[in-house]
């Protein structure tokens, strides 16, 4: 019987890619987006449900879980991808920006897997695939919120493979580095106020950087094949990385202390300390 995934944030990216190739491999496949009608590819596909689910909608994630069972039966994997990143200067942004960053990258994240857990618990066994980033581990300027939800996937993740371990489920923690599209498009809020004159040179370098961080990019199927090796490896390993920069920078994260990882951080973007 074939094993069923269940993916949030079909839409492009990450979660896109996932699908395409879960289904190559003979998977049955939930790809999740807020807006179903808009999807043209992946309906088309065998063994794929293309589904609503708004993380921020408590009623939309019940929906599409009820409607993964009645197609397949079961879930065997969830994976938690739907989320963005919100940058700038932390002052430039309203209450509003703040917590819809955290309602999407870590409220709707436990939500979706509070869904799944009394499923999961039932059936004694279930992969819980959280998809964190660099991000979770070290920071660049300008990205409060956005390093403050990834930090808070990797918490959160972390004390709940403990919980899941009780009736032999796993959790597991994807941490990929700069991928293409993604932080130069749709994921990518930007928020500054160019009156806060403090902050300007710091917001000039980071758009600065970002073509070139861009073009290290490495492109979504990448992650995808590591959630594919994470399905399916058998191992209780907690943390994967995903990109070739994103084994260099937290190598460097564990090697250096604060001071000397920081400092080469404002180095690349020309602040004094």
């Amino acid at each position: 019987m074939n094993k069923t995934i269940f993916i949030t944030g079909c839409s492009s990216g990450i979660g896109r890619e996932t699908v395409k190739l879960f289904q190559s491999k003979g998977w049955n496949v939930v790809a999740t987006m807020r807006n179903p009608e808009m999807e043209k590819e992946l309906i088309g596909l065998e063994n794929v449900l293309v589904t609503r689910l708004d993380v921020l909608d408590a009623d939309s994630i019940k929906a599409a879980m009820e409607a993964a069972m009645q197609k397949f039966g079961g879930i065997d994997v969830l994976v938690n991808n739907a989320g963005y990143g919100a940058y700038g200067p932390l002052e430039s942004f309203s209450g509003e920006r703040i917590r819809k960053q955290f309602d999407t990258n870590v409220l709707g994240l436990i939500e979706v897997t509070k869904a799944i857990l009394p499923h999961f618990r039932r059936h004694k066994k279930g992969i819980i695939i959280n998809i964190s980033s660099i991000g979770g581990k070290m920071t660049f300027p300008l990205g409060a919120l956005y390093h403050g939800t990834k930090f808070a996937v990797e918490g959160i993740s972390e004390a709940l493979s403990y919980e899941v371990d009780a009736f032999g489920g796993t959790v597991k923690i994807i941490e990929p580095g700069m991928i293409a599209t993604d932080f130069a498009g749709r994921s990518f809020d930007f928020s500054n106020d160019e009156t806060m004159a403090e902050y300007q040179p710091v917001v000039g370098a980071l758009f600065s950087i970002l073509p070139a961080m861009a073009q290290n990019a490495s492109p979504a199927g990448i992650v995808a094949e590591v959630i594919y090796q994470a399905s399916t490896d058998g191992t209780k390993q907690l943390r994967y990385t995903a990109g070739p920069d994103a084994d260099i920078l937290l190598e460097n994260r564990r090697k250096f202390d604060d001071d000397a990882f920081m400092g080469a951080i404002r180095a690349q973007f020309g602040l004094q300390h």
